[in-house]
């Protein structure tokens, strides 16, 4: 099939790829021209595992383009995939304007040969009948509007997309639905389920989705807070509640609260649907809340255990909001890093990814390691906040004797307590006795 896919941020350039790579021809269109340069060169403005590889091969191959023509894409494709930004407002609204000028420039690209126009962003219900009515008003030509929600993982989006849990496509028109199962067929040979449903049913579950997932880890991260103040472990209860078939073990690891693009920004946009229904949503509201203050915990930890912080050099390992991504977006290292500065805190930080999207922010105001052990000389704590696979063994001894003083503050429980006070460390996890 001939494709051109709107967007080339983490969802458009994994999406493109992906149908690329299942022997598609691809157009991935963006407006932002130096973005486009650079991937004309195989330079990946994000970092994604096994991205880069895969762009190479299909652009090698003549199946993968990159333009910022969209005119030109709209004209040579019969599907048009948008995957744009679709950012909060200060309200919690979803800011939808960008969702609606690509709609309007279609609708002017648009002839006289049928388009299936799909939508991947994130979406409240209702956008694809407005998405409709735009293009409506600006063309004759015939067309059908799709909800295809996604459901990528940053740090795993290649793999969620080239083997789906399931495809969601949302649609009133039955000969739209087989072609969408043709396109998807390639990714399901296992069996998960290709699921038709209706188009605002659709738009609903992507928000359903990621709403369960962030309840479940706010209410993991109350219980562990409550695990704190009546002596209890939390890794023990969440062993203990995992082994409940109804509750299952993913997503009740406590931390420090979750981050990134999706899941702060689609708890909020479901609080403010449920607001323009008037509709009070309780539970969202408090999933929301809980999360905003799990994420201030390490400071609080580190400012209880000192009381006094001015001129306290603290380290910091982990800056992205989850491993294997660049993205602090929403981050709980931001929170954290702004109250110790407002403290008079020196800041120390070292990520694998993300230090240049953090020295975007911070500038320098913080100083950034260039391994590990680098931001570790003379400080007073160590805070782990991204649990990424080369902190969980480091070595220890190497550490305490870098340090000024051994305390470590562990936000995502990577650690065995009781080893790290065999090396003479004072040690602070999320819910740990």
């Amino acid at each position: 099939m001939k494709i051109s896919v709107i967007g080339t941020g983490y969802v458009g350039l994994v999406v493109g790829t992906g149908l690329a790579d299942s022997g598609n021809d691809v157009i991935c269109v963006d407006q932002v021209r130096k973005k486009i340069k650079a991937l004309k060169k195989n330079k990946i403005p994000i970092y994604e595992p096994g991205l880069d590889e895969l762009v190479k091969r299909n652009k090698e191959e003549g199946r993968l383009l990159f333009s910022s023509n969209l005119n030109e894409a709209v004209k040579e494709s019969k599907l048009i995939f948008f995957a744009v930004g679709t950012p909060s407002n200060t309200d919690g609204s979803v800011d939808l304007s960008s969702i609606y000028k690509v709609a309007e420039e279609i609708g002017d690209a648009m002839e006289d040969d049928y388009k299936i126009i799909v939508n991947k962003s994130t979406v409240p219900v209702g956008t694809a009948k407005k998405v409709r009515e735009i293009i409506k008003m600006r063309t004759s030509a015939p067309f059908d509007v799709v909800s295809n929600p996604e459901f990528l993982k940053e740090g795993n989006a290649v793999e969620d997309f080239m083997k789906p849990h399931r495809i969601i496509i949302g649609t009133d028109n039955p000969d739209v639905a087989r072609l969408m199962k043709e396109l998807y067929e390639p990714f399901v040979r296992t069996g998960n389920p290709i699921i038709i449903m209706g188009i605002e049913s659709a738009e609903m579950t992507k928000y359903a989705c990621n709403l369960m997932l962030a309840t479940r880890i706010s209410l993991m991260n109350e219980i562990a807070n409550l695990c704190e103040k009546v002596g209890a472990d939390v890794k023990e209860v969440r062993k203990g509640m995992g082994t409940d078939p109804r509750i299952g073990s993913k997503f009740i690891f406590p931390g420090v609260g979750y981050g990134g693009s999706c899941l702060p920004k689609d708890v909020r946009a479901f609080v403010n649907i449920g607001k323009e229904q008037k509709f009070n949503m309780h539970i969202t509201r408090a999933v929301d809340t809980v999360n905003e203050i799990q994420k201030k915990t390490i400071f609080k930890k580190i400012k209880s255990h000192f009381v006094n912080l001015k001129n306290k050099k603290v380290a910091i390992w982990g800056l992205a909001f989850k491993p294997k991504t660049d993205d602090i977006r929403e981050a709980p290292s931001v929170v954290t890093i702004n109250l110790l500065l407002n403290e008079g805190v020196k800041v120390y930080v070292y990520d694998p990814e993300a230090m240049d999207n953090a020295k975007k922010i911070f500038k320098d105001k913080i100083t950034y390691g260039k391994t590990p052990y680098d931001c570790l000389v003379g400080v007073d704590a160590l805070a782990i906040l991204t649990e990424w696979n080369e902190f969980r063994n480091p070595d220890f001894e190497r550490i305490g004797k870098l340090m000024r003083n051994r305390v470590i503050f562990d936000g995502r429980n990577i650690y065995n307590l009781n080893r790290l006070r065999e090396f003479g460390f004072e040690y602070y996890g999320i819910g740990r006795s």
